[in-house]
C-alpha cells in the first residue's frame, strides 16, 4: 500500500469511529431515559390476607429480596407468562 491507500484508510476508520461513538451516545442517552423510566414507579395499595403475607415474607427473605421487591418480581414473572400464551 502506498501513502495515499494508507491515508485513504485511515480516514475511512476514523469516519467509522467517529459514527460508533454517535452510536454509543445514543445508546447510552436511550439506556438512561429507560433507567429513569422505569425508575418513576406507580404506587399502589394492597391488602393481603396475614397468611399470605406471611408466605411471600418468608420466599423473599429466601431469595434475599424485601417483600415490596418479591412482590414486584412475582408481578413480572405473572405478566411474562400470560403474554407466552
Amino acid at each position: 500500500m502506498n501513502e495515499e491507500e494508507l491515508r485513504l484508510k485511515e480516514e475511512q476508520l476514523a469516519a467509522r469511529m467517529e459514527r460508533l461513538e454517535q452510536l454509543e451516545a445514543q445508546i447510552i442517552k436511550k439506556e438512561k431515559a429507560a433507567k429513569e423510566k422505569e425508575k418513576a414507579k406507580k404506587q399502589v395499595l394492597l391488602r393481603l390476607a396475614p397468611s399470605l403475607w406471611d408466605e411471600i415474607a418468608a420466599w423473599a427473605e429466601d431469595d434475599f429480596r424485601s417483600i415490596n421487591a418479591q412482590i414486584e418480581f412475582l408481578l413480572t414473572e405473572a405478566v411474562k407468562n400470560r403474554k407466552k400464551k
